[in-house]
């Protein structure tokens, strides 16, 4: 259905945004330890979080803007109590046109089927290694639990299912071609992502760091990479495997930053929307939601939010500038 849409959405450098990462929760059921430091417990109170008709309020006003994208994400979104709920109201919304949904998959098994029937099209599944030890030690958690989600997600129909692999070294950097191999077995989308400084989790970016130039490079000697292109919101710059339908991207935060065509702003579970994610520029949005504000003043304080959006983050010149977690940004 065809709506008006009251003004697009463009920051100061002319980008248009019409894409939300949204959080639901920042709580998660694994411990990868590049997101969160070994022992944390001090979660946003539920209490705090955005109610559903809270978060679909603040959708419909981006929805009026020009925003056609929405990410569920967390934390782990699939702990938030009656989910497909919430992405089925979402999904009805004039002028949201693609929902999708990143995970770690481990709840995914039960709860599959419930959001492709609410809306919820596309997954972005987190997996950083396919040995059940190696897994173990980056996350905590146990890898069937993962795969088993995966294949009910492909049987039921979810399409793409992209896999994010975090490429480390001396962690999980050994492990790429056989994410490749895995990837062109399923159906599978690939993207591997380089390690950014977000808080202090007891993992040093730099230590564990690789650039994913040399990931292309390796792949490159055993594959046949052309160039690719998939549709989505995101950062990811693709190859196609020849002779294959497996595309990878590459997500570089760090080597090659994608700060130009930054399309997207995050809104935590709490309400606080971040213009970027590696920068400290926010607006508060659930102070003014309990408040009482109308729809047209929501919708100009999210025009004034937008405003804020800095030109680009600065891992590389200030690593320690952003100590929250990415847990609490949202993915």
């Amino acid at each position: 259905m065809a709506i008006e849409i009251s003004q697009k959405l463009i920051d100061p450098f002319g980008r248009s945004i019409d894409y939300v990462r949204l959080s639901v929760t920042d709580r998660c059921d694994l411990r990868c330890f590049y997101c969160l430091p070994k022992g944390f417990n001090n979660f946003e109170e539920p209490a705090h979080w955005l109610t559903f008709d809270e978060v679909e309020r603040v959708i419909r006003a981006f929805g009026a803007l020009g925003t056609r994208r929405i990410r569920i994400t967390g934390g782990e979104p699939l702990l938030r109590k009656n989910l497909p709920e919430l992405t089925a109201r979402l999904h009805a919304l004039p002028g949201i046109e693609d929902l999708s949904l990143s995970t770690n998959a481990v709840k995914l098994n039960k709860q599959a089927d419930k959001l492709f029937i609410s809306g919820v099209s596309r997954l972005n599944i987190s997996l950083d290694s396919l040995d059940p030890d190696n897994f173990r030690r980056v996350t905590g958690g146990k890898l069937e639990k993962v795969i088993a989600g995966l294949m009910v997600a492909k049987s039921i129909g979810f399409n793409p299912i992209k896999i994010n692999m975090v490429v480390m070294k001396n962690v999980n950097e050994h492990e790429v071609e056989a994410m490749v191999d895995f990837c062109i077995e399923h159906g599978f989308t690939l993207r591997f992502i380089e390690t950014m400084p977000m808080g202090t989790t007891g993992l040093d970016a730099t230590d564990h760091y690789v650039n994913l130039q040399q990931i292309r490079e390796q792949l490159s000697q055993r594959f046949d990479l052309v160039p690719g292109v998939m549709s989505g919101g995101g950062p990811a710059r693709y190859m196609k495997v020849a002779n294959t339908e497996l595309r990878i991207g590459f997500i570089t935060p760090m080597s090659q930053h994608f700060c130009d065509t930054c399309n997207r702003v995050r809104l935590t579970a709490d309400g606080t929307l971040y213009l970027c994610l590696g920068q400290n520029d926010k607006m508060e949005l659930r102070p003014l939601l309990r408040e009482g504000i109308s729809d047209s003043e929501l919708q100009n304080s999210i025009r004034h939010a937008i405003t804020l959006k800095p030109k680009q983050h600065e891992f590389n010149e200030q690593p320690g500038q952003v100590v929250r977690f990415m847990s609490m940004t949202g993915g």
